[in-house]
């Protein structure tokens, strides 16, 4: 009896079928692939988000901690508020913690012009600059409309320079408002923001605090005078000697302190906060220290 042959049609629906599957099958291979590239992101989304918090609330221990070690009554185990780094670990996370007592700063409402231009001159501006941008402090600040001798900017010069608000005549209510002051760009706004304050009320700052560039501005060896901090008493904890001009090494605290705490995870997450704590006298119940600002964010180091 002689073989059948399939029918054209048959064979082409038949082909048409498996050629349907092949397509079904690489669409839920695509589909499920997707499915766990999408589940795998979000899980590593998910670790990024859990890592960020906890290093955010490490950095935030580390705030909390500095306020109980910069008032022990021990000064042998106090971390003295001078800007020195203090090594500290939390929760597994590596905190690096440094104080600095507003007293130690150029006060923006209360220095002269002088003491505001050696600052500028000890951070790298030259001398014509640094006259000059002292001059706009000053202008900014002061209730008059004239313009100081070394240049300044008064609302004539701003309006000058496209800017309409003009010179504020009066005093500083943050240090963020430099950025406003005529002449100020942001690189030299970040180069003397760590070093002054609006919070002292002192024309002259604490030696004891002083970042080196605020002792090189005051008339001293900077580096000198920091280096002779760190010669503590081993019976009191405190820094032996005065500086040249006889101002006590161990200083008058304001309450108010500069606080950066730096927290580092092991898989090399970074992530600080800044802060202007005030101890004592804070409006929320159960709070120890009254916030003046605060800045938190990953560390781009």
């Amino acid at each position: 009896m002689p073989g059948r042959h399939p029918h054209p049609l048959a064979t082409r629906a038949r082909g048409a079928a498996l050629l349907l599957v092949l397509w079904l099958i690489t669409l839920l291979t695509a589909l499920v692939g997707g499915f766990a590239l999408a589940a795998k992101v979000e899980a590593m989304q998910g670790r990024v988000l859990v890592s960020g918090l906890v290093a955010e609330n490490a950095a935030r221990a580390g705030i909390e901690y500095a306020m109980t070690r910069v008032d022990l009554n021990d000064p042998r185990r106090q971390w003295r508020p001078d800007g020195q780094g203090h090594a500290w670990q939390y929760g597994g996370a590596e905190i690096e913690v440094k104080i600095v007592d507003e007293n130690g700063k150029v006060d923006l409402n209360q220095a002269d012009a002088g003491l505001l231009t050696r600052l500028l001159q000890a951070l790298g501006s030259d001398p014509q600059e640094a006259a000059r941008l002292a001059s706009a402090i000053i202008d900014w600040r002061d209730l008059d409309i004239l313009t100081q001798v070394a240049g300044g900017a008064e609302d004539p010069d701003y309006a000058s320079a496209g800017r309409p608000y003009g010179a504020k005549d009066g005093e500083f209510e943050s240090v963020a408002e430099l950025e406003q002051v005529l002449g100020f760009t942001p690189e030299i706004y970040a180069r003397i923001e760590p070093h002054v304050t609006v919070f002292s009320g002192l024309a002259r700052p604490e030696a004891a605090f002083a970042s080196s560039q605020v002792l090189t501005a005051m008339g001293m060896d900077g580096e000198a005078i920091i280096e002779q901090r760190r010669q503590l008493d081993p019976v009191t904890g405190l820094p032996v000697g005065t500086t040249p001009d006889g101002l006590s090494l161990v200083g008058s605290r304001s309450g108010t302190y500069s606080i950066d705490s730096r927290a580092r995870l092991t898989d090399g997450r970074e992530t600080v906060v800044r802060a202007v704590i005030r101890a004592g006298g804070s409006a929320v119940p159960g709070m120890a220290y009254t916030v003046l600002r605060w800045e938190e964010g990953v560390s781009p180091r």
